[in-house]
């Protein structure tokens, strides 16, 4: 509980919510249509990609820049990431993505804002193929992320961001379509 009264607490959940709510806001922007024609998978993966990477670098020495609830639970099990801290990123997190796509919908005109970017399987895929290769992609990032953070790797934890952020690209590549 001396964690809750820490203001350092209190200044990595707050990045943990601005940087959902920058990530969903960009990732998601990157997504709509502005243009008649299909969307750009390799856009949108880039956008998402190097949104995550920028956050990464920009608050990881505040919280760690997960960003991402799949992240905070993985450190969370790998007893790298406290009960209360985990719990206050999450609640951050899903806060912040969807203050991010409230800001999204405000601005956005409604011809373009269609579905925001929300994807659906694809007419052939079934639920249990889906949920297979988004836990396959998922446990790639994690992954990544863990080796891009080991402190062996290199002593240069400022450099995680890029890897990271290849990684979420490669993920999104995949597993757009």
């Amino acid at each position: 509980m001396r964690e809750l009264r820490s203001s350092s607490f209190w200044r990595a959940v707050l990045a943990e919510f601005l940087g959902s709510l920058l990530y969903a806001l960009l990732g998601l922007g990157a997504s709509l249509r502005w243009a008649p024609g299909p969307p750009s998978v390799v856009g949108s993966a880039l956008a998402f990609g190097l949104a995550q990477a920028t956050l990464v670098q920009a608050l990881g020495h505040v919280s760690g820049g997960h960003v991402n609830p799949a992240i905070t639970l993985a450190f969370l099990m790998a007893s790298q990431l406290s009960l209360a801290r985990a719990l206050g990123y999450l609640l951050a997190q899903v806060l912040g993505a969807l203050a991010g796509a409230g800001v999204l919908y405000g601005v956005t005109p409604a011809p373009v804002r269609g579905t925001l970017g929300l994807n659906a399987l694809h007419p052939g895929v079934g639920p249990g193929q889906g949920t297979v290769v988004e836990v396959l992609l998922t446990a790639q990032f994690v992954l990544c992320v863990f080796a891009s953070f080991d402190d062996r790797h290199d002593g240069r934890p400022g450099m995680a961001a890029v890897p990271v952020g290849f990684s979420l690209a490669l993920g999104h590549l995949f597993g757009v379509r």
